[in-house]
């Protein structure tokens, strides 16, 4: 009788073990599965068993006694296909979160980044605005900083499912500390990052960041209005009324932000600038240039300009080419019209 009772024993375990690598899927679709910090091993293989995760509890709680040394990891878990009880505490113990793959790309402003985040699904767009115009968390840095607009640092980003709109917030402005840190200059945070991202925005090729940088801060020097098309933009955009391009209505606005209007620099930024714009900001080339203007072709190439008479034949030879092109455009629909009858 012994001897049976051991075998049976023997077979129990057997099986208990055997289940533990059977691949199981209680649960549809795509499923989340937060674990709160601080959830015991009992609650945690109750709920993944509610979940559909595992079969039964006594599963999970086996695979932990045979490995008491590791330790579950809080966060939330996605989980798509079928998994046996080993790979999901394997995954628990390795702390094998569910993150949002998020890139800021150089020169985006908060509402670029906004767009984007809503897209992923979890955060709105309206919350993200909400939380990006609370720049106390940078005041140490930018007293004067209104918003947290040219402190959302452009870069690849693991955003974590459960992540609200101002912690997204404080990942990103924690990168721009970061990267500040490897920076030295003189220069106020709040300018600095005002200039770099005008910076950002108007240099077509990353050759030409140092020229860019060179002819506002000459422009600024002789008191001349720096003239620079994105902070027209962003007055629009912060006015809610861009339209895609620029309207004569636009450079005559009198928005703070419309350097048109306005000699020196805008309020605050106008976007978020990365390392290289932050870098050409604070060592700009040594140049005279006071003017530039995009190079026929659409190159990315800019013609810089020492003076006014210089530039206007610059801009004539822009005019000329975006003409040339259009016609060319024009006839090829043509041609391509008359064949197609």
């Amino acid at each position: 009788m012994k001897k049976v009772l051991a075998l049976l024993l023997l077979l129990l375990i057997g099986s208990a073990g055997y289940s533990l690598f059977q691949p199981y899927r209680g649960f549809s679709g795509d499923l989340f599965v937060e674990v709160p910090k601080g959830m015991g091993t009992s609650s945690t293989a109750r709920m993944l068993a509610q979940a559909g995760v595992i079969r039964f509890n006594w599963q999970f709680l086996i695979a932990r006694a045979v490995q008491p040394h590791r330790i579950i990891q809080a966060g939330e878990y996605r989980f798509q296909k079928a998994a046996s009880v080993w790979d999901v505490f394997g995954r628990l113990a390795r702390g094998d979160t569910f993150y949002y793959d998020f890139t800021v790309a150089e020169g985006k402003n908060m509402f670029d980044i906004a767009k984007g985040i809503s897209e992923l699904g979890y955060v709105k767009r309206e919350d993200f605005l909400e939380a990006a115009q609370d720049a106390s968390s940078i005041h140490d840095l930018d007293p004067e900083a209104k918003t947290l607009e040219g402190y959302l640092f452009p870069a690849a980003y693991k955003i974590p499912g459960r992540m609200k709109a101002a912690q997204v917030c404080a990942l990103m402005t924690a990168q721009f500390r970061r990267q500040m840190r490897t920076l030295e200059t003189d220069i106020p945070v709040h300018k600095l990052v005002t200039m770099a991202s005008i910076i950002e925005k108007e240099t077509g090729r990353p050759e030409e960041r140092g020229m860019v940088s060179s002819v506002y801060w000459n422009r600024l020097k002789k008191g001349m209005r720096l003239e620079a098309d994105p902070t027209t933009i962003y007055a629009a955009l912060l006015d809610e009324r861009y339209r895609g391009k620029i309207y004569r209505s636009d450079l005559d606005n009198t928005h703070p932000y419309n350097t048109y209007r306005h000699a020196g620099l805008p309020p605050g930024p106008i976007a978020n600038p990365g390392l290289a714009a932050l870098k050409a900001a604070i060592a700009p080339d040594d140049t005279s240039y006071l003017y530039f203007v995009a190079q026929p072709g659409n190159t990315g190439a800019s013609t810089f300009s020492t003076t006014l008479a210089a530039h206007q034949r610059a801009v004539a030879e822009y005019r000329h080419g975006k003409q040339q092109k259009a016609g060319a455009q024009t006839m090829a629909a043509r041609r391509a019209s008359a064949a197609n009858h």
